[in-house]
């Protein structure tokens, strides 16, 4: 990613303040983490007990918070870059600035983590997946979503959706997408049993957006033009895949 005269590696955290203008525009550059946002939020029962906590970790500019709203949580975001934390604290998130991997909060203080388009971000994410388990409560519930360390996913996720205007240039280093299975073993040593599922937006409505986009080009002010995809199942987990499991008693 190029910025005022400067090269940024691939998955340079310096790009989240180069694009902080991006990240409450529905049709902006992070358009995507918001269907992600709300396809995970729907795995999120609400609250059941007063006081429950839910953790989110790599909440950037907290695009969790609406979906979450009316379900009983105290939403703690987690995340390394200010100007986005900044922007979280706006839409009533509790914010703290920390690294994935070295959480500085208590044991078992979670009844939820939710970890969404962040392992994948992260060098160690063997370590960001023991943080978020030890996080939870004993049965409390783990949802996160990633990509999966696969030549489709490079494919797809890098070089095709960087040519669109679906993922933001540099944004991933495909050395860090995260094989499926590995995660289901690295989550049951933590004592967390993990159900994945592959997730991809609904073709229809990613089609319909695409033009729309085309069409707008990248105005700033193009950003209620019409109804975002959906975020649906699909078979295979070989691209983008959501996981849910609950840590043992």
């Amino acid at each position: 990613m190029r910025d005022a005269g400067r090269t940024l590696p691939r998955n340079d955290p310096r790009q989240y303040d180069d694009l902080a203008g991006e990240w409450w525009r529905p049709d902006g550059a992070f358009a995507m983490l918001h269907w992600l946002a709300e396809a995970r939020a729907a795995l999120v029962p609400p609250a059941s007990r007063p006081g429950a906590l839910l953790v989110d970790l790599g909440c950037g500019a907290g695009l969790l918070a609406p979906h979450l709203a009316g379900k009983g949580y105290r939403h703690v975001g987690v995340d390394l870059t200010r100007s986005a934390l900044d922007q979280a604290a706006e839409h009533g998130v509790t914010v703290v600035q920390g690294d994935a991997t070295a959480v500085p909060l208590a044991d078992g203080c979670a009844d939820v983590v939710a970890a969404g388009e962040l392992l994948e971000h992260v060098p160690d994410w063997r370590r960001a997946v023991a943080e978020a388990c030890r996080l939870l409560r004993p049965g409390g519930l783990l949802v996160l979503d990633t990509l999966n360390d696969t030549a489709l996913s490079r494919l797809l996720a890098v070089r095709i959706a960087e040519r669109l205007p679906t993922v933001p240039r540099g944004i991933h280093d495909p050395r860090l997408f995260v094989d499926a299975r590995a995660l289901v073993a690295e989550c049951a040593r933590h004592g967390v049993g993990l159900r994945l599922r592959g997730v991809r937006p609904a073709i229809g409505g990613l089609l319909g957006w695409l033009l729309r986009r085309m069409r707008e080009g990248d105005r700033p002010d193009a950003t209620d033009a019409g109804p975002s995809p959906r975020i649906v199942p699909t078979w295979s987990t070989a691209v983008l895949y959501q996981g849910r499991g609950t840590r043992s008693g």
